[in-house]
């Protein structure tokens, strides 16, 4: 009975042996390129989900089919900060070795549908209904992405103040009756626009976020280029078959690769 344990132990520690040895190499990695100090929002931004999904790859977090769960957690939808907020608390599934917090999928899953239907409720053809708005580089092309598949307005330059209260000034947005941003921390301009406004807020919702001033949060990792991607691709569609503008998910007409930006990270382009 020793001889086994003690052989049940050994297979545990070389199933995770990987992970360590990863975690190790990603950080001297980051360290040799990065020898200045970093503030966490540069940090999380130099991240990139093909570096450290891996971490993840013993995830069970969906009972879908095995394509769908590969799906996620290769485009790191779950990966979250090292920190974590009272309000996203709710939305987690554990801490990894590296100390990054993981988001419960099932939760990200459920939100997002609920998000699609509450968003197909206010989408018109050639309307100024739902605004959507990023200022952070990898949100600017799913933004577009997603305003194009559903007709909405995207905003992924500089807000100017006043869009959803002045109606004095030349880019007021009259008809808005949705905010739809992608951080609550990079937006929080049209986001504390928008509560002035009264009008309500659906925000991708990552760890390090608190809930105030959003109606509505889709817990997601709202940094990583190929989580923003999804994230947006999932919703499109999913408000696609809410409008009925598609008989089933086969018929969308878009790729995640379309709402995917193809900005290469930077530490990639120096190595």
């Amino acid at each position: 009975m020793a001889k086994k344990k003690k052989k049940s132990e050994e297979i545990e520690n070389e199933d995770e042996e990987p992970l360590v040895d990863f975690e190790e190499d990603f950080i001297e990695t980051f360290e040799e390129d990065f020898e200045d100090d970093l503030d966490l929002e540069e940090e999380l931004d130099l991240l990139d989900t093909e570096d450290i999904s891996a971490l993840e790859e013993e995830e069970k977090i969906i009972d879908k089919d095995e394509e769908k769960k590969n799906l996620f957690l290769s485009c790191g939808i779950h990966i979250g900060t090292k920190l974590l907020t009272g309000d996203a608390r709710r939305f987690i599934y554990r801490q990894t070795n590296y100390g990054l917090y993981v988001i419960d999928l099932t939760k990200t899953e459920e939100r997002i549908k609920i998000a699609a239907k509450f968003l197909s409720k206010y989408i018109e053809e050639d309307s100024d209904k739902v605004i959507v708005s990023s200022v952070r580089r990898y949100g600017k092309e799913p933004v577009r992405k997603f305003s194009e598949a559903l007709s909405c307005r995207a905003i992924v330059d500089r807000f100017i103040p006043g869009t959803l209260t002045n109606p004095n000034i030349d880019t007021y947005i009259k008809d808005a009756s949705v905010v739809f941003i992608v951080d609550p921390h990079a937006d929080k301009v049209i986001l504390e626009e928008a509560k002035h406004a009264r009008i309500p807020v659906v925000s991708l919702f990552d760890t390090d976020d608190t809930l105030s001033g959003i109606d509505l949060a889709v817990p997601a990792n709202n940094r990583g280029k190929k989580a923003l991607g999804l994230a947006f691709w999932l919703l499109a569609r999913e408000i696609s078959l809410e409008l009925g503008k598609i008989a089933s998910e086969d018929d969308f007409p878009y790729t995640l690769e379309d709402f995917t930006s193809n900005i290469i990270p930077l530490y990639k382009q120096q190595q």
